[in-house]
């Protein structure tokens, strides 16, 4: 049965469009993608992202465990400092991509819903040294606070001067007396918090940031919004760009792996799969001519099938298809076109870099 998240009665009353997404019911949209999108891009909007697994990792050791089980230099990390990483299997694919908070008394892996049950019974099966791992995913709750105005809404709540905060930093602090963890991360591309909650607290939290968004005409958004956000940035979705048959080298995911590390799952693999080269690359691609890119499509050069599509949305921003796939490492080269395979063929020029340059966060 889907699990309902802590805002799940405030979704209800802002009329959200509710589906099942990762075993939980959540909004998909309230007054529809396209303007909800906009309004992150130029002003703010909020998510219920309780959804996210939270996988809790204390003790001694923490900081060694953590460095052993994923891909990036965990030990760099400095106190609340955040980190995007990988998880991989021995053979080197992908278990998952989350992200790893270093707070005062313990590590915060947060990670993909539909991810959680798998990656928290992975981290326990490769336990070693003196740690302790707890899942707390159904006692927090999660909302992030997304847009070019997020700043000047949660600073009404808080007494810390938040433009202190840096990027992919967090602090342990109180909301009006709520305890809360504050982050600043975000996958919009555009500035934003997220505040990491117990759930008892949700509706009120949910009112006060309502509350105090109010003159910037803050609003709910839901899961197709910010799908689309996320895509414009070029963000991998696990399940479709990156997953068990593919490894971080292949999907643009490098600068996460330091294979200057002593040790850690998937090295050795990986070694062997720079040593031989790659065989194909995850690339991003806008469409020349009309037609949206779908999930799975063939990807030709010329009569030669090169590849297939990962994932592929209409863009709001841009007003275009845009699109990622693997295709062979013959054909990965910035401004090459190809062409998607769909009903009427698509001409595509593949791209560096996100999708959507402007955003107040690259």
């Amino acid at each position: 049965m889907a699990k309902k998240t802590p805002f799940y009665d405030k979704i209800v009353e802002n009329k959200g469009r509710i589906v099942e997404f990762a075993d939980f019911l959540m909004p998909v949209q309230f007054e529809g993608i396209i303007p909800e999108h906009n309004t992150v891009r130029n002003s703010v909007g909020v998510f219920d992202v309780s959804h996210m697994g939270e996988v809790e990792i204390k003790g001694d050791d923490r900081l060694k465990f953590v460095n052993y089980i994923t891909t990036n230099d965990a030990s760099k990390l400095a106190l609340d400092q955040v980190q995007y990483s990988t998880m991989l299997y021995p053979d080197a694919g992908i278990v998952d991509d989350f992200l790893v908070y270093n707070l005062k008394d313990r590590m915060l892996l947060v990670v993909n819903a539909s991810n959680t049950e798998k990656d928290y019974a992975w981290i326990v099966e490769n336990k070693k040294y003196d740690v302790e791992i707890t899942n707390k995913s159904d006692e927090i709750g999660q909302l992030a606070v997304q847009g070019p105005k997020a700043e000047p809404v949660m600073q009404k709540l808080f007494d810390l001067d938040l433009s202190t905060i840096k990027f992919y930093h967090a602090v342990e602090t109180g909301m009006k007396g709520i305890p809360v963890i504050l982050s600043r991360t975000g996958y919009t591309g555009e500035d934003g918090f997220e505040l990491y909650l117990d759930r008892k607290y949700a509706a009120d939290v949910w009112d006060m940031v309502f509350s105090a968004g109010k003159e910037f005409d803050i609003k709910p958004i839901g899961l197709g919004a910010r799908d689309t956000l996320r895509f414009e940035m070029r963000y991998c979705l696990y399940g479709n760009d990156i997953d068990k048959t593919t490894n971080p080298l292949e999907a643009g995911l490098g600068w996460v792996v330091k294979l200057d590390k002593e040790e850690f799952i998937g090295k050795e693999s990986l070694l062997a799969i720079k040593e031989r080269g790659l065989q194909r690359k995850l690339i991003g691609f806008q469409a020349l001519t009309k037609g949206i890119p779908r999930h799975l499509q063939e990807i030709y050069a010329g009569d030669e099938k090169i590849g297939f599509v990962t994932s592929g949305t209409f863009a709001p921003s841009l007003k275009k298809g845009i699109g990622m796939g693997y295709v062979n490492l013959a054909h990965t080269t910035i401004g090459t076109r190809l062409k998607v395979k769909a009903k009427e063929p698509i001409e595509v020029e593949i791209i560096k870099g996100p999708f959507y340059k402007h955003g107040t966060r690259k």
